[in-house]
């Protein structure tokens, strides 16, 4: 069987409807409306999403990094002209702090069931987890949303202040920015600055233990900056092929509760056709 039918095998037997959809649309040929319509049950009121679009976070609520998960599902059907992208600006506007930036999540996370890493202080700061990969993919779509000038400027402010250290999840949001920002001068000279500080980040081996990061979860499809070589980005997509188990892909941190291993397993596994098509390998 090949890697796109085993995917679908698993998909039908383990992931939620938005997944399916999504790899119908990318890959059979399905129509986009009916993952936007799917996509649509997860924004609430207020342009934010929840309802466990992400996983790991149970609740109906809206949350920052939500926004995120969102914006890369738009991103891989070409749909950043649809209505939400504007009503999930306005939401992000609504929480932006006075740094210019949103929170990696708010207090309101404590009242609803959630992976333990779910945590809020009570008047959190902006962070670049996820205001920074929300900016990047604004500016790939060309947005002029009022929201993007003062999250720009506070990404800028926040990567500059990057020295020697970072964490994975940062590492990737700025990694993400700077590929994707439009001020391409400044975005390279930052990227000259912090680029080691991004790849301590990374696990080269692709057979690290533990909730490693590799280099396809920073570029998950070609990047306009240099990251990683050629033939690093060939060992690891060998690696994601072989990988492939029960048809799908899987999360390598901790499932804290049996319904995520599968509703993270349907997600990543479109993502993880993504990157193998992105490269050529499919």
């Amino acid at each position: 069987m090949d890697i796109i039918s085993a995917a679908e095998g698993y998909l039908l037997l383990h992931a939620r409807l938005l997944d399916r959809l999504r790899f119908e649309a990318l890959y059979r040929g399905g129509d986009r409306r009916r993952v936007l319509d799917v996509l649509r049950g997860y924004q609430n009121a207020d342009g934010g999403f929840g309802h466990a679009i992400e996983p790991d976070m149970r609740g109906a609520g809206s949350q920052p990094e939500t926004v995120e998960v969102a914006f890369h599902i738009l991103d891989e059907l070409g749909a950043f002209d649809d209505p939400m992208v504007g009503r999930a600006c306005a939401y992000l506007e609504s929480i932006t702090t006075k740094e210019g930036g949103v929170p990696f999540v708010l207090p309101s996370v404590r009242d609803t069931p959630r992976a333990p890493w779910w945590q809020s202080d009570d008047d959190p700061p902006a962070g670049l987890v996820p205001t920074a990969s929300i900016a990047g993919l604004l500016h790939k779509h060309g947005s002029t949303h009022p929201w993007l000038g003062p999250a720009t400027a506070f990404c800028w402010e926040a990567i500059a202040a990057i020295t020697d250290e970072t964490t994975p999840y940062e590492a990737r949001a700025v990694f993400t920015f700077l590929d994707l920002v439009d001020d391409r001068e400044r975005a390279e000279a930052e990227f000259a600055r912090v680029r080691d500080a991004l790849l301590a980040t990374v696990s080269l081996e692709p057979d690290a233990p533990g909730a490693a990061h590799y280099p396809l979860d920073f570029a998950p499809a070609p990047t306009r900056l240099p990251l990683f070589t050629p033939e690093v980005l060939d060992r690891h997509l060998d690696a994601l092929v072989a990988s492939q188990s029960d048809g799908g892909w899987h999360g390598n941190w901790t499932m804290w509760t049996p319904i995520v291993e599968h509703e993270w397993g349907g997600y990543l596994t479109v993502g993880k056709l993504n990157t193998l098509r992105a490269y050529g390998r499919l």
